[in-house]
This record gives structure tokens, C-alpha cells and sequence, in this order.
């Protein structure tokens, strides 16, 4: 990890820039209009990074005197690039304002990137916030961010293909196998498309078979028991009947791709590509699109709260308006808006009231999905754990290693990345 100074003394000068900032008043007049520049990044996808920079562009004129410099950097490389930003490591500094997914916060407030929220104009009627969303914006007893949009994973299937083969949408891994060469032999498609190359999606069949990463209360490393052993087993063994096919890297586009062509009948998705779907020549008629929940393992059906949140960078210049913007990005004129145009999960209770809102059936389907959706562990090192899952899941799938030996390896690693915490 590259940083342009020490984090001790980082963490003193941007506290120190944060402080000046937030009681100077720089960016407003005494009648508290909000002026100035600000940098967004939004790490939004392509099917919607065109409504969140209108949606940015409405907040320019909202506030005339205000600038804000929309730029869209793509999930994969956000992270590590804010790092860099933040750290002094990269020209051009860090943004005032970002998107950031769920699990980056705390790691970003445990190196003193992001600004403190609480008592600021960012955190807007926080009790309208969903209580599983607003947990990923604290950090040990403080929060860094506010949330702009929920999800969790669920089944996407192709209707026309199911009633064809003469099935019923799958509830389980059990009945997805034994459905499978009946959809193969009727429509020509696999069954399921299964993605190997992102962590996230490992999470759906290791609670399936009721396992999870971490114990964070007893602080033990949980990956390399048995459930972890039998999760990566059914990963395998889905690939290796020819329920599901997969592919080592690019699984987002690869899966979506398949889908959208009726090559594959299922794939396990968020609401963030219900959009992306729709544009398939399979989903022209838009009823087509079926979302179920995810399928259940041997011993329960479970899949992980993800989304993501709005933070604001400690030692920006202009702190009253980044913390402005942050309140109009997750406010709930405009959740209501990405609900509708995107189908995107809003984080306000409120919302989901709305006539308009609940007229759209997958956010509909989703909301209760995600009131169920298990917490991950909202540690520093949180987003850390999952590259050693994807590394065990590519060697379980095409490399012959055993999941017995992929749940040990992994579990290992965690206790290697976790040493300074205590876990056992």
C-alpha cells in the first residue's frame, strides 16, 4: 500500500485540515449558502453512471455558486486509487466526496482518510435510515459516511426458458441440479451461470450451508470449518455436472452477457444490473425478468448485505459543501429517483413508502431480501478477506484443488491478515 507520509502523522494533518475546514466556514456565506468546488467520484456502473451525473449536475443547479467536478472511476480500481489519492501518493489528490462500497469504510476511517459526520449537515434525519445500511457507516463508535443504496444478491431467471423446459424456479442447490439437463435437453441453456471470479458471490453458498467468514464477537476465523469445506464442494460440483458454467475472470460482463442472450436460464445478481438485463434481446418484454431469492445449501438460504455509501475525504478544502453533497446524494428525493429509473435499493424507510416506488416490482422483491440479508464483518480488514476467497474459489474451480484444502488455505490467510486483532 503506497502513502505519501506516515499514517500517524496523516492521520494529525487531515484531522487538523478536517477541523479547519469544518469551523472556518470558507465555503459559505453568513445566510449559509454553499459555494465553491468539489471533486465527486462515483463508482456507479455504466448502466447507471449516466443518471448519477445528472443527478450530480441537479445539484450544480440547485446551487448556482456551487461546482461539482463529476468524475467516474470504475469499482475495481477505486479503492486502491483512493488509497493512493488520500496518501499523497497520486497527483491530483483525493476526491472531496465518493461513493464507496460498504466494506471500505471502515478501512478508510481506521487510516484517517474519511471525515467524521456526526453533527454536520451530511447526516440528514438519520432515523429514516434503514438499520442494516446505516451499520456500515460507523467505526468504532463513529460514522464515516451515509448510506445511498442498499442491496443483496438474489436469483435472476428467464421465464420463457423455465415455462419451456417445464420447470419451476429452483429454491435450492438440490432442486438446481436436478432440473438442470431438463433445461439443457428443452432450451439449449445451462442452467445456472456461476460466478467464480468475485468473492461476493461465494457468500450465498457458504451461509447456504450455514457458515460465515468470521466470528467478530468471539473473534475466531469460522472460513475453515466444515461449512466453508461444503461450500466450496457445491461451488464445485455445480461446475463439474454441468448445472452451471463459469468462467475464471470477467464474470460480470461474461454472466451478464449469457443471460441476456438466453444462453444460461439463471445467474445470481444484485438490483445494480436489473437495468443491465433488461437491455438483453431475452428481455425485450421486460415481464420476462423473474428474481428470486438466492438458492439455499444443505442447511439454510442466506445472502450478504452489500451497497454503497457516501463519504467525505478529511482533509478536503471545502468541507461545508462536500458534506452538503453527501446529504443530497443519499436524500430521499433522490432514492426515489434511482429506485425508479434504476431499480436501485434505497437505504430510507421512507422511500419504500412512496406510491412511485412501490410500483416497481424488483424493488418490491428486494426490500425484504435485504431486511434478511446476513451483516458481513464491518472490520478494517474487512474488504481484505476476500481476496484470499477469491484466489481458493479460482483454484477449487479450475486449478484441482480440494475445498477441503481451499477452506484451510483460506483460513489461514485470515488469521495472517487478522494477527494484530487477535484471531484465533
Amino acid at each position: 500500500m503506497r502513502r505519501g507520509i506516515g499514517t500517524t502523522a496523516l492521520v494529525a494533518a487531515l484531522a487538523l485540515a478536517a477541523s479547519a475546514c469544518g469551523g472556518g466556514d470558507s465555503d459559505s456565506g453568513d445566510d449559509g449558502e454553499i459555494a465553491g468546488t468539489i471533486t465527486y467520484w462515483d463508482t456507479s456502473n455504466d448502466a447507471e453512471k449516466g443518471s448519477y451525473r445528472k443527478i450530480a449536475e441537479d445539484f450544480e443547479k440547485r446551487h448556482p455558486k456551487v461546482k461539482v467536478k463529476y468524475v467516474h472511476v470504475n469499482f475495481g480500481d477505486a479503492n486502491q486509487k483512493f488509497k493512493n489519492a488520500a496518501g499523497g501518493g497520486e497527483s491530483g489528490g483525493a476526491p472531496d466526496v465518493m461513493r464507496t462500497e460498504v466494506a471500505w469504510v471502515a478501512d478508510f476511517a481506521k487510516l484517517g482518510y474519511l471525515a467524521p459526520l456526526e453533527g454536520t449537515p451530511a447526516l440528514d434525519q438519520e432515523s429514516d435510515y434503514l438499520r442494516a445500511a446505516a451499520g456500515s457507516t460507523r467505526f468504532e463508535g463513529k460514522t464515516y459516511a451515509v448510506p445511498q443504496v442498499t442491496d443483496t444478491l438474489g436469483l435472476f431467471y428467464n421465464k420463457r426458458l423455465l415455462k419451456k423446459a417445464g420447470v419451476d424456479v429452483p429454491t435450492s442447490v438440490k432442486e438446481l441440479k436436478s432440473v438442470a439437463k431438463r433445461i439443457k435437453d428443452r432450451t439449449g441453456a445451462t442452467a445456472l451461470y456461476l460466478r467464480g471470479d468475485d468473492p461476493y458471490w461465494f457468500l450465498p453458498y457458504l451461509y447456504g450451508e450455514g457458515g460465515d467468514l468470521l466470528d467478530t464477537t468471539a473473534k475466531k476465523v469460522t472460513i475453515d470449518r466444515k461449512p466453508g469445506e461444503r461450500a466450496f464442494a457445491t461451488m464445485k460440483d455445480l461446475v463439474d455436472s454441468k448445472a452451471a458454467v463459469t468462467d475464471a475472470s470477467d464474470g460480470q460482463e461474461n454472466g451478464l452477457r449469457a443471460f441476456q442472450r438466453g444462453e444460461v436460464a439463471m445467474m445470481v445478481n444484485g438490483p445494480w444490473d436489473i437495468a443491465g438485463a433488461l437491455k438483453g434481446k431475452e428481455f425485450k418484454d421486460r415481464k420476462n425478468l423473474g428474481v428470486a431469492p438466492v438458492l439455499a445449501g444443505s442447511k439454510a438460504q442466506g445472502s450478504p448485505q452489500g451497497g454503497w455509501n457516501l463519504s467525505v475525504f478529511a482533509g478536503t478544502k471545502n468541507m461545508r459543501t462536500a458534506q452538503e453533497f453527501a446529504k443530497y446524494m443519499s436524500s430521499a428525493s433522490v432514492q426515489k429517483r434511482t429506485a425508479r429509473e434504476l431499480s436501485l435499493l434505497p437505504t430510507r424507510k421512507s422511500v419504500y413508502r412512496d406510491p412511485e416506488v412501490r410500483k416497481n416490482e424488483m424493488v418490491e422483491f428486494f426490500k425484504p431480501a435485504v431486511d434478511k440479508a446476513v451483516q458481513r464483518p464491518w472490520i478494517a480488514q474487512g474488504n481484505s478477506l476476500f481476496e484470499p476467497i477469491r484466489v481458493q474459489v479460482d483454484g477449487v474451480l479450475t486449478g484441482g484443488k480440494s475445498p477441503k484444502d481451499a477452506a484451510g488455505d483460506a483460513g489461514e490467510k485470515f488469521r495472517k491478515l487478522l494477527k494484530d486483532e487477535d484471531y484465533s
